[in-house]
């Protein structure tokens, strides 16, 4: 793992540790072109209501705006969690060349984990793809979001 990806899975930590803060569940994005980063997002589809604004389509949606282009070519999207279909259709409809993720999503990661759309030949665009950055340190962020939104809902003795 290089120092650019900690560096830039750190800064998709800190959103994702943001949307923990405001009672979504603690996923963070970047999107980076030439070593900067050009958009960002942090899971929020309880509070804008809206159920595709997950982190990675609010840092591409953020990184198309600021270049004036709905294609994001040569960039590479980091997020703290494996894309589920919808988010994985979406990088590649935006052209995203390079995907890195930190925590496997056992459930609905459509990178690998459940289902792979980034290798479908039969799709015009494959966004390479590198898993496990910070795996341990994402993973535990939800781990413990999830454990603290049980321990909330027991009722009290």
């Amino acid at each position: 793992m290089s120092e650019q990806d900690q560096t830039f899975m750190q800064a998709a930590i800190a959103l994702a540790q943001q949307a923990a803060e405001n009672g979504e569940v603690p996923v963070g994005a970047v999107v980076v072109k030439d070593g900067q980063i050009i958009g960002r997002g942090s899971n929020s589809p309880i509070g804008l209501h809206d159920p595709s604004a997950h982190a990675e389509i609010l840092a591409m949606r953020d990184a198309a705006k600021n270049i004036g282009n709905y294609r994001l070519v040569d960039c590479t999207l980091y997020v703290t969690l494996e894309p589920c279909p919808m988010c994985s259709g979406a990088i590649q409809h935006a052209r995203i060349a390079n995907l890195v993720y930190g925590a496997s999503d056992l459930k609905t990661g459509a990178c690998g984990s459940v289902i792979n759309l980034m290798t479908e030949y039969k799709l015009n665009h494959h966004t390479k793809v590198k898993s496990g950055v910070l795996a341990e340190e994402t993973g535990q962020i939800l781990s413990d979001f999830f454990k603290q939104r049980r321990l909330s809902k027991k009722p009290s003795l």
